[in-house]
């Protein structure tokens, strides 16, 4: 049995380095906890002070910020003995980030047990109600099967509703995917759908969604604005999730979304994605896991629109 005596460890991850600080989860305050990081030495934000939107820890397999006193009565609540866990955490573990500061890319050194640094960080374990991640050899099986099936049958032929096994294929592997979307806010328009896909350069919204919200005139004539080729309209605030940042945006003629996020934005925001669950969006910049849904594109007639 410990002593009561025992002081209470608390592990402390950042981008490139690990250690620990005696800190009474429940005796001490956030401030506190504060104070003791920022004067931890050897660090790699050495001589900084560590405050809001630094700290983060993960539990029930998501990352959580621990910012203000709210957050950390959570945090203490969530160390706690349950029915479930009936033995608490021996060792709390947070991460810790000077968010102004970029992370560290390769060949420099990366800490793995950072949580933007962990491998599978976010896929090797389930979410709690969500269904079990699609096994990557989808892909193969299905092309497997149109190979057998069309060694028997002929690359063309058709099942007794007259559609080619390798198009049902096809459709159904396409109904299993789609493109990421999030929710943000461009100059004052909020709550906006827009596209995330690092196959565009920059960030774009349609002619529909530009003329409604009075980013372009309305009396915008042929040769103007985007007929005569892409056209810069200046550069607009962005927000995704908490953080707002500022992008060239360009006019375009696409009509399946208002907004298209590029590479410009997804640079800017060191997002990064997974490919073992494509709804794992995560902003390096903060750290922030944004939410992100899947959107299959048909056409009038039912037929799947793949967006390039």
């Amino acid at each position: 049995m410990p002593s009561s005596t025992e002081p209470t460890i608390v592990n402390v991850h950042t981008p490139t380095s690990s250690f620990a600080i005696v800190h009474s989860i429940e005796e001490d305050s956030l401030q506190s906890l504060f104070d003791k990081l920022s004067r931890k030495s050897s660090t790699d934000y050495k001589g900084e002070r560590v405050g809001p939107g630094w700290v983060k820890y993960q539990w029930n397999d998501a990352i959580w910020n621990l910012d203000d006193d709210a957050d950390y009565t959570i945090f203490t609540w969530r160390q706690k003995p349950t029915s479930e866990t009936p033995s608490p955490l021996s060792q709390p573990t947070l991460h810790v980030r000077n968010p102004k500061a970029p992370l560290p890319t390769p060949p420099s050194y990366q800490n793995v047990s950072f949580y933007l640094f962990q491998p599978q960080a976010h896929s090797s374990s389930s979410r709690p109600g969500s269904p079990p991640s699609r096994p990557q050899s989808r892909i193969s099986s299905v092309r497997s099967n149109t190979s057998r099936k069309a060694k028997t049958k002929g690359a063309g032929a058709a099942e007794s509703d007259g559609i080619p096994q390798f198009k049902k294929d096809f459709e159904r592997f396409h109904s299993e995917n789609g493109v990421r979307t999030i929710l943000g806010t461009i100059g004052p328009v909020q709550n906006v759908r827009m596209l995330l896909k690092n196959g565009y350069r920059h960030v774009y919204i349609s002619r529909k969604f530009a003329l409604k919200h009075g980013f372009i005139p309305r009396d915008a004539a042929p040769g103007y604005y985007g007929y005569g080729g892409l056209i810069n309209i200046g550069k607009w605030p962005i927000t995704v999730g908490r953080t707002k940042t500022s992008h060239a945006v360009y006019l375009s003629e696409e009509s399946h979304f208002d907004v298209v996020l590029g590479r410009s934005f997804m640079e800017t925001r060191q997002i990064k994605t997974n490919s073992n669950d494509p709804t794992d969006v995560v902003c390096g910049d903060t750290g922030e896991k944004i939410d992100c849904e899947l959107v299959i594109l048909k056409d009038g007639k039912g037929q799947i629109v793949t967006v390039t």
